[in-house]
């Protein structure tokens, strides 16, 4: 069955590495890294796609198909999608997605540099045949595509929400089907979804989020790269606020619109990593790396990483060092 849109989106950025009966993969590689795409055509007119994202983010340049629905969960990392009308919406884990793609994102991004997830594909039009013909076998049980699509994302909006646990148990048992069950279970699960789509309430789901602009997208990214750039220094909110020119309510809702997290959360985590990545690489002590990170304390760094990671940073040097040097 060929697919809806794979070639369309991503074209010719991506190639077919492997193909069987049941599935298709895909690979897609820029200068940020690589993307691994596994394609099951579930019923006519409707795909399902398993995303393994290990990069910054990816062009999409084709122009937007009309009457094609994208329902995608993310399951770990983020999706940035930016629009065509300059807007952009996010995607965290354990959050929903359902966007026509007359709404086509012109970048998909992926602000943790990883993102992995589920993405439903339906051809509205030939999806809704073949739904017809099951539902009439399963005794009349309702799944109507339009109405979903009206409801959740009419007027060309990227509809966000978070799944509840109906919607949540059915993604996770996605991830996780028997491999020798898979198409017949997918078959089923497809129709559980969209049963349970049918239902969906947007007033009840905690969606209306806020979308963000170009403008301001720009000015946190720049932020990010600026704190990340000098991690040996400890900047204020409001000290970030005027380097910018970002009111600071703005700049931390839309930091953690961004990133998923706040700021100080955020450079918390970042700092951490990257020290752990300089124990493993590295022959420099861990007072050097403390200080690198932004630590003019050891006692301090040493708590903090321990907090993040479970084990102290001379422990974890012990542990997983490549460099075969073992300084304190």
């Amino acid at each position: 069955m060929e697919s809806i849109l794979i070639k369309d989106l991503y074209a010719p950025d991506i190639k077919t590495i492997a193909e069987t009966g049941d599935c298709t993969v895909y690979r897609m590689e820029n200068e940020s890294g690589y993307g691994r795409i596994t394609r099951y055509p579930i019923y006519p007119g409707i795909e399902l796609l398993y995303n393994d994202m290990h990069m910054e983010g990816c062009r999409q340049d084709k122009q937007p198909r009309r009457g094609v629905m994208e329902i995608n969960h993310c399951r770990a990392g983020r999706f940035e999608c930016e629009f065509l009308n300059g807007a952009y919406a996010y995607l965290g884990e354990g959050d929903l997605a359902i966007n026509m793609l007359t709404n086509k994102p012109v970048e998909s991004c992926f602000p943790l540099s990883h993102y992995h997830g589920i993405s439903v594909i339906v051809d509205l039009a030939q999806g809704a045949k073949t739904l017809s013909l099951v539902s009439a076998a399963l005794g009349g049980i309702s799944m109507d595509l339009y109405a979903i699509r009206d409801r959740l994302c009419g007027g060309n909006t990227c509809f966000v929400m978070r799944t509840g646990e109906s919607i949540q148990h059915i993604f996770s048992e996605l991830y996780t089907a028997p491999e020798h069950l898979k198409r017949s279970y997918f078959k089923l699960k497809i129709l559980e979804l969209l049963l349970f789509l049918g239902a969906v309430d947007p007033s009840d789901t905690g969606a209306g989020r806020p979308y963000f602009y170009q403008s301001q997208v720009a000015v946190i990214k720049e932020i990010k790269e600026y704190m990340t750039a000098n991690l040996d220094r400890r900047f204020t909110l409001n000290e970030l606020s005027r380097r910018f020119h970002l009111p600071l309510t703005s700049m931390k809702l839309c930091f953690k619109g961004v990133y998923g997290s706040p700021i100080y959360t955020y450079m918390l985590s970042y700092r951490i990593q990257t020290a752990a990545m300089l124990l493993r690489q590295t022959g420099d002590s861990v007072t050097a790396i403390g200080l690198k990170v932004g630590y003019s304390n050891c006692g301090k760094f040493s708590a903090a990483f321990k907090k993040i990671m479970n084990i102290s940073p001379t422990e974890y040097r012990n542990k997983y060092c490549l460099t075969g040097a073992n300084r304190v």
